[in-house]
């Protein structure tokens, strides 16, 4: 194919060159006001000059027609995946390819787009990335093949410059397709422990237009919190709902919500809906009762001090009663301990309870005692660190509280040297697993050998015998060090040594006292992530960690439930330290599930309310604008697979039965020669000669 073109070659900026010509053209128009004999002469040297410095030349081009571009996109998000849609939307790629391989003057380009992402559609961002390749002037139209649910389509109003041809959808699915949904209108991030978060939510009925959204219809809803069923009610389809999420631990609190499918509904994969609600706890409450001056009590003090959630009420009894000699109570004390107000109302008010070496010596009386036990039978907790007090006969086990302690001291104290040694069951603890410097089972002779724990020695020890609870550290003579408890609601734990301090102080290289006390304290508290027995999933760089936490020793077996509700088992490893540990590849965004048929762990990946899930319909309701606008058609594949035509620029590109796709005629150049339109000597002549002969008319 030739294409001839005259193309002008400029000596001269076009801006001076049109300010001389347009000079020499005003002195030429006076000079014919003037009626000057030789201004035709002049006039015509003026235009063989312009003539030569336009350099006019003809173009001769060899072009190379390209074929236009189709560009067939297949949508294989998950929603692609529900009844019949995958297996229409092949077939009807295939039916495509074969229809626009046989027209002339086209490529076929098919592109797969959609699954990257697991919480939303996104296919105009591959479609424009195959289209700026090399085929924005050659784009003879786009052919979409899927359910029409795509969440990144351009503005209809203003689509982008590179898509200059129609786009076609062939919708796969069905027009009369109907969903149930759960739809959380309001849930907040965050809530305080021990009080109730609002979730507001409603079950939606998403249907053909001939059928009213929720009329007359209820719908069964289940609800778990953590993994644990919390009931189930029966609601109306469309009427908002409002829930109270009980906040009962620090961390996440995750809710799910359940509807019961519809007869006939496309798909139940978004009747279920998460929510997490963060659970913050006001600043904890701590009452540290010290029975007598020691240097340990600084150590109590500090570490309590230094957290700044923890509101601490310290009292330490300087001056027993026994030492009565008619002196004021008020010169006695700063502050006259109040009994009655700690002890009676304001009790259930505190957190943790401490008792620091304390003695019975008639400053409590019996009856509080019995309710310091009470506190911790519904929901309390009590440390007791013990000094050599607690072999005698006024220790605070011989009053009523003695029957939630988990060790009953056997009359004596040990005075030697000793290093604090982990149990068996302490390792697999999560108050002392890990401690550093740490050994398990550890003695004399592994201390001497350098196997045996690498921190200070203590010098003192009560000699008792645990009744119950778990012994985490002992002392010399296998003796219990540190013992743990549950007693009905609440939790206990015993220490039976006044010389923690020595760690804190550094003596003999120290220890790890605030990361055991500060683990201590936090499990006393209930702290999920201390528990002796827990099941965690989390989801990182696309991989989900499952850790089960035991104080029993072996491999363990899970079941892993993804978003589209497929199970899988995996295997969890059991380590030294009493977690086991697997996991698996977790692309699929949404909640995840792990459940060992005890505990039940949840994970959420990306967005809980994906948009993917947020309308499972066919619906031509997303694309069907961007179709009007750039002349294409939204086509049903249950009404057959259209003819496929050519043509021209601005023609309609759809009809009765028919796509049209347009035909933009794009060429390549292959060659290029340029001719002189003037030659140079000939307008030098003429310049010169129409000088000349209005030079010989004006003289005459």
């Amino acid at each position: 194919m030739t294409a001839t073109s005259l193309v002008l070659h400029p000596m001269l900026p076009e801006w001076l060159l049109a300010a001389l010509m347009g000079a020499a053209l005003l002195l030429v128009g006076l000079a014919a006001l003037q009626r000057a004999r030789g201004w035709p002469l002049r006039l015509l040297a003026l235009a063989a000059l312009g003539a030569a410095l336009l350099d006019p030349r003809i173009v001769r081009e060899e072009r190379h027609a390209r074929p236009d571009v189709a560009l067939i996109v297949v949508d294989e998000s998950a929603s692609q995946t529900l009844g019949d849609r995958k297996a229409a939307t092949e077939e009807a790629r295939v039916a495509v390819e074969a229809a626009l391989g046989g027209l002339e003057g086209l490529e076929v380009r098919t592109v797969r787009a959609g699954a990257e992402s697991g919480s939303e559609t996104r296919l105009f961002d591959a479609i424009e990335r195959a289209v700026l390749d090399d085929a924005v002037e050659r784009l003879a139209g786009v052919v979409v093949i899927g359910d029409g649910q795509v969440h990144d389509a351009p503005d209809a109003a203003a689509p982008p410059p590179w898509l200059k041809g129609p786009v076609h959808v062939l919708l796969a699915g069905r027009p009369d397709e109907h969903d149930r949904r759960i739809h959380i209108e309001r849930a907040p991030a965050y809530g305080l422990v021990g009080e109730e978060a609002d979730v507001s939510y409603r079950v939606e009925r998403l249907g053909p237009a001939q059928v009213p959204e929720g009329a007359g219809e209820r719908a069964m809803v289940h609800f778990r919190v953590d993994g644990i069923d919390a009931g189930t009610m029966d609601v109306p389809v469309g009427v908002t709902q409002e829930l109270p999420l009980p906040i009962r631990h620090a961390g996440a609190t995750v809710l799910e919500i359940e509807a019961e499918p519809a007869a006939g509904e496309i798909s139940a994969a978004n009747n279920r809906a998460a929510v997490v609600v963060n659970g913050v706890r006001e600043r904890l409450r701590v009452l540290l009762v010290s029975g007598q001056p020691h240097p340990g009590e600084r150590t109590w003090r500090n570490l309590l001090k230094s957290d700044p959630a923890v509101d601490l009420v310290h009292f330490t009894i300087l001056r027993p009663p026994e030492k009565d000699d008619a002196t004021p109570l008020k010169e006695l004390s700063l502050i006259v301990f109040p009994v009655q107000e700690l002890f009676e109302a304001k009790l259930p008010e505190f957190d943790l309870i401490i008792l620091d070496r304390y003695v019975v010596r008639g400053i409590l009386p019996t009856p509080y005692y019995a309710r310091i036990a009470d506190y911790v039978r519904k929901g309390g907790a009590v440390l007791v660190a013990v000094g050599p007090e607690f072999a005698g006969s006024q220790s605070v086990f011989r009053t009523p509280l003695g029957d939630v302690l988990p060790v009953a001291p056997l009359d004596r104290v040990i005075e030697q040297a000793f290093r604090p040694e982990v149990t068996e069951t302490g390792a697999r603890h999560p108050v002392t697993s890990g401690l550093p410097g740490a050994s398990v089972g550890g003695d004399a002779e592994a201390v001497e050998a350098g196997s045996g724990p690498a921190w200070g020695q203590w010098f003192r020890l009560v000699a008792g015998q645990a009744r119950s609870g778990l012994t985490l550290m002992t002392g010399p003579q296998d003796r219990p060090l540190l013992v743990v408890d549950r007693s009905g609601e609440g939790r206990v734990a015993q220490f039976l040594s006044d010389h923690i301090w020595l760690w804190a102080r550094g003596f003999d290289g120290g220890g790890p006292q605030t990361e055991l006390l500060r683990r201590l304290v936090h499990w006393l508290m209930k702290e999920p992530d201390l528990e002796e027995e827990t099941l965690q999933a989390r989801l990182a760089d696309g991989r989900l960690q499952v850790q089960r936490r035991s104080l029993q020793p072996g491999d363990v077996e899970v079941t892993v439930t993804d978003p589209s509700g497929a199970s899988r088992p995996l295997l969890l490893e059991d380590g030294a330290d009493g977690i086991a540990r697997g996991e698996l590849d977790a692309a699929r965004a949404g909640l995840w599930r792990v459940t060992d048929g005890t505990h039940t762990a949840l994970a959420a990946s990306g967005r809980l309310d994906p948009p993917e899930l947020s309308d499972l319909r066919a619906s031509p309701d997303r694309l069907a604008p961007l179709a009007e606008r750039t002349g294409g058609a939204v086509v049903w594949l249950t009404d057959g697979i259209p003819e496929f035509r050519r043509v021209a620029p601005g023609r309609d590109a759809f009809g009765r039965g028919w796509l049209g796709l347009q035909r933009n005629q794009a060429t390549t150049v292959t060659g290029l020669a340029e001719v002189p339109l003037l030659p140079a000597l000939l307008l030098l002549a003429a310049t010169l000669g129409a000088l000349a002969g209005a030079w010989w008319r004006e003289g005459r």
